[in-house]
């Protein structure tokens, strides 16, 4: 039998020169971006440590302040160190409420332990997959929703080809971009995207820098995170 490596996205966002090169392959398969780059300038590398804390502060950071979501994450690691899914998956409701976690963050954070600990999800073999399959290995956790899973993929594993097209953020620049009546849908964004493939991630990159100088104010990006998983 013919021993065949791994199969890995083709690109990785983990330096300055990938966000370049992805840059350069955007503007070569659609120059429509050239005036959203002129405007933006190009965008700056933005990574989070992986793994399950850095999940976890993700699915935090849903519907959250930056600041909420990462006074709360804090307060959570250190409550829980070595910050690993089994001693998580088996934490009182009760403690995890009084750290500040509401009742479906409660639900979400420990049906994630629960399914890294039972080996239903591995969080290392995403790196191996595809963007798009990928994303369907995270959404099939409970407490994972699409934002969560893309934004994991994008800012964590520094997959280049992630795209967060339910992000308002990014819908509403993608509106201003390219003079659209009214702000695209999760739907219309992921079909507008297809061209870009595969640099999605860095054409997220791009349009939420286009955002922040446009409208003035930053995009609510995943919080940092202040510990890493050793799973």
């Amino acid at each position: 039998m013919t021993h065949r490596p791994p199969h890995r996205p083709p690109h990785r966002l983990d330096t300055e020169a990938d966000i370049a090169r992805g840059l350069a392959g955007l503007l070569a398969a659609d120059p429509r971006l050239a005036p959203v780059v002129a405007v933006a300038g190009e965008p700056p590398l933005r990574r989070r440590p992986a793994g399950f804390a850095g999940l976890v502060a993700t699915v935090l950071g849903q519907q959250l302040s930056i600041a909420s979501a990462a006074a709360i994450g804090a307060r959570l690691f250190a409550a829980y160190d070595p910050f690993e899914p089994a001693v998580v998956a088996q934490a009182e409701p009760a403690t995890l409420a009084r750290i500040g976690l509401s009742a479906a963050k409660i639900k979400s954070v420990k049906a994630i332990a629960a399914a890294i600990a039972e080996g239903a999800l591995d969080l290392d073999g995403l790196a191996d997959l595809a963007a798009d399959e990928a994303h369907q290995k995270l959404v099939a956790v409970h407490g994972i929703g699409p934002w969560t899973a893309d934004s994991y993929l994008l800012f964590c594993l520094g997959h280049a080809d992630a795209w967060p097209a339910g992000d308002l953020a990014l819908q509403e620049a993608a509106r201003l971009a390219f003079g659209l009546d009214a702000r695209p849908t999760a739907k219309a964004m992921a079909e507008m995207a297809e061209a870009w493939r595969p640099w999605r991630g860095v054409a997220a990159f791009l349009l939420w820098g286009y955002y922040r100088v446009v409208k003035q104010r930053d995009p609510v990006l995943p919080a940092p995170v202040t510990a890493v998983s050793r799973t």
